[in-house]
């Protein structure tokens, strides 16, 4: 028999439920991870989960899970049809440094759900190390749940503009821009940064000026622009695909 918390005032309740704010987030310096094929992921990535809550029905699916009831357990998700899982995760404390390969640099998304499938697609096509610039918190409910597990196998930078150029120096950054040049006939540098910018404003001057090339995505005249998300993962995979190998 397990015991079942039935009350939304419980210390370890009322902690979960803080943890869908960033300051809270900041503060215990864990996240939430929601659902049971995620959480299952999160744990075989090695992620450091603090703590697995389920309601009954899924009380055998994890060794040491807190058992909650199923009001309790809506009161804490932030899904619309929650699967009965979470799990609280220590956020990883990524230093700014230097990638270890192909990387890419965010400067100032906004939309959670832009950053999250970034980071999904850039799992996807191998681009390990992400540089976020005043964007929206990575670890936010709906960016984690956006990434579909891919938070869990990048690095994440966060950092001022200085702190992140600095940790690129020397690594040449691809500006994506729609007076670039054409992305699908250019050839990169077998290591880069892809610099993606704000949903309405692109990228700003300090990112571009720090450059070395600038590329867009050709469109009919008739499409004004893509959404960030899109144009990013055409452009990870475009310059992958056109990289030199030695």
């Amino acid at each position: 028999m397990f015991m079942v918390i039935t009350s939304k005032s419980n210390p370890l309740i009322k902690k979960i439920a803080s943890l869908s704010e960033k300051k809270y987030r900041k503060l215990c310096g864990e996240y939430l991870v929601e659902g049971l094929k995620p959480v299952r992921e999160c744990i075989s990535s090695g992620g450091e989960v603090t703590s697995v809550i389920c309601t009954e029905e899924n009380a055998g699916s994890f060794a040491d899970a807190v058992v909650v009831s199923r009001e309790v357990f809506s009161y804490i998700s932030s899904e619309k049809t929650p699967q009965g899982v979470i799990a609280t995760v220590k956020i990883p404390g990524t230093q700014v440094a230097p990638p270890k390969g192909r990387c890419i640099l965010l400067d100032r998304l906004q939309d959670p759900g832009n950053v999250g499938t970034i980071i999904r697609t850039a799992n996807a096509a191998g681009y390990e190390d992400i540089y976020l610039i005043n964007c929206a918190d990575p670890f936010s409910p709906k960016v984690v749940r956006a990434s579909m597990s891919g938070i869990f196998f990048v690095r994440i930078h966060e950092g001022s503009a200085k702190e992140v150029l600095d940790a690129l120096s020397g690594v040449p950054l691809i500006s994506a821009d729609m007076q670039g040049e054409n992305i699908f006939s250019f050839v990169p540098p077998k290591k880069f940064c892809l610099c993606i910018g704000n949903e309405g404003k692109g990228l700003s001057d300090e990112i571009i000026s720090a450059g070395s090339h600038t590329v867009s995505i050709p469109m009919r005249s008739s499409c004004e622009s893509l959404n960030a998300a899109i144009s990013a993962a055409i452009a990870m995979y475009a310059l992958k695909n056109n990289v030199k190998e030695d």
